[in-house]
């Protein structure tokens, strides 16, 4: 199959929307904003789930599912959560759909309007803790960790395939708890284990910060973030954690009788990862062939390809074949053996390039003479022949092997792309002809935050856990700064 995405240097935009669609990722649909998520670009969205959902249960969280429809007046209740979501709310005002008189087709009867108008959740802050006022009532309630598994409808204009879509999937934790210093633990937590994620499944480099108040999720006391660099220079937001201190508890009256015997309002954290993963994946490892997926993620991670005249070629080799293919699955290898003779074996290859596959397993005639196997990684597109007898070894490497190396040229990408800065000029000229994460000094305000913004596009991506704290003057001001921050343009 012929690829012709256009390159990465021409037009990156263009190159990763050709990507998503060629490698069968996902598609548009017939409705504006929404998503079809094709078989192989869900295949990598149920590893990413099991990987994450695993994390999730081993601190100590349960699954559960809430409603899709939220009562407008719960999201009045929490005035700075209304005001963060409200431009992005899709609300349903009737219940039924009746038949034209006029026999053009179906419209909306008017006399069934709802009483209360329900809104598509957004996020589900507003009905988790209408429902945990119901199950907290004693310490003994407590903590109460639970995460959800859903979609979400936020009424974008400008949508992009996974990275920015009006219905999206992702995982909600919403946990409950006794005092300010577990939430916080929590909430911090939750960052480690989303950056533990990326950087060991996805093999996507991330740093660990907090959010701005400005860039802070409406409601929360604290934002704690991972972004990622992508391979444009912009960065991307892979995950965040909020601590929510006593909003929600107080706005929807959640109190626990403490071991005193006191009324105490619970402190409460929310967390969440969406499929922008997805696109953050695709954008932070592929190249001008295709997909590069670390085998961790690979739905395949082996694809043995036959090389034969004849039948009887054929299933000599896929007699031979088949051990390998039980022995792979045994292992813990998800392994296809592509037999089909509808394509021949040049397509296949470039098939499974596009796709990202791993490891490629060829074996023709000679190689059956030989004993051997041609082995293709798709990360350096080296080409080896391997004794049948030393394959799965081979292969057993390679998996390591490969998602050490996806990291590690990324992590290099990043760390030539973080540059310090101390001048305004400095930042502009650096923004536009490099890149990347700008490390610079800020005096704090929101005035200067927003100035920088509106003038170069960029933001304050994270005020970095483990980054510059020596004092400075701000770049653009030149009042006192406490710390370097990271500002980049971003998705």
């Amino acid at each position: 199959m012929g690829k012709k995405l256009t390159k990465r240097s021409e037009d990156y935009s263009k190159w990763y929307n050709e990507l998503v669609v060629k490698a069968d990722l996902a598609e548009n649909s017939g409705v504006r904003g929404c998503m079809v998520i094709k078989p192989y670009g869900y295949a990598i969205w149920e590893k990413m789930q099991a990987a994450l959902d695993k994390k999730f249960k081993e601190t100590g969280h349960e699954n559960a599912y809430f409603p899709l429809l939220i009562p407008k007046s719960y999201l009045s209740k929490e005035a700075s959560h209304v005001e963060g979501f409200a431009k992005e709310c899709a609300v349903v005002t009737h219940y039924r759909l009746k038949n034209a008189e006029d026999g053009s087709g179906i419209i909306v009867d008017e006399d069934a309007k709802l009483e209360e108008e329900l809104i598509i959740r957004p996020t589900s802050e507003t009905i988790i803790w209408d429902t945990y006022r119901k199950w907290i009532q004693s310490y003994r309630d407590l903590p109460l960790l639970i995460n959800q598994w859903a979609n979400v409808v936020r009424w974008e204009m400008r949508t992009r395939l996974f990275l920015r879509t009006a219905e999206f999937l992702w995982q909600e934790g919403h946990t409950a708890h006794a005092t300010e210093k577990e939430a916080i633990e929590e909430a911090e937590q939750m960052m480690d284990v989303y950056a533990d994620f990326a950087e060991n499944h996805m093999a996507v480099p991330v740093i660990k910060g907090v959010k701005t108040e400005s860039e802070r999720f409406a409601g929360a006391v604290e934002t704690y973030c991972i972004e990622a660099l992508m391979q444009d220079g912009k960065a991307l937001q892979a995950g965040t954690s909020h601590f929510l201190g006593q909003n929600f508890a107080k706005a929807f009256d959640v109190k626990f009788a403490s071991k005193e015997g006191k009324q105490e309002y619970v402190w409460a954290t929310s967390w969440g990862v969406s499929t922008r993963l997805m696109g953050a994946l695709v954008m932070t490892h592929s190249d001008d062939n295709g997909l590069v997926l670390p085998p961790k993620l690979a739905p395949i991670q082996v694809v043995i390809v036959p090389i034969y005249k004849g039948l009887d070629q054929l299933d000599a080799i896929s007699k031979k074949v088949d051990p390998l293919v039980k022995e792979l699955r045994a292992k813990g290898i998800s392994v296809k053996y592509d037999d089909r003779d509808t394509y021949k074996p040049g397509f296949k290859f470039n098939e499974y390039e596009l796709k990202g596959v791993p490891v490629r397993l060829a074996i023709g005639q000679r190689d059956m003479e030989n004993g051997t196997y041609e082995v293709a990684r798709r990360d350096t597109l080296e080409k080896e022949t391997v004794p049948m007898d030393e394959v799965i070894a081979k292969i057993e490497f390679l998996m390591e092997d490969m998602q050490k190396n996806i990291f590690n040229k990324a992590l290099d990408y990043r760390k030539e792309h973080i540059t310090e800065v101390d001048s305004y000029g400095e930042f502009k000229k650096v923004l536009e002809e490099k890149g990347g994460f700008i490390s610079a000094h800020w005096d704090g305000t929101v005035a200067t935050e927003d100035r920088i913004k509106e003038e170069t596009k960029a933001t304050i991506r994270c005020i970095p856990i483990e980054g510059d704290t020596t004092p400075g003057h701000c770049m653009v001001t030149g009042d006192p700064s406490a710390r370097r921050v990271l500002f980049a343009k971003a998705y």
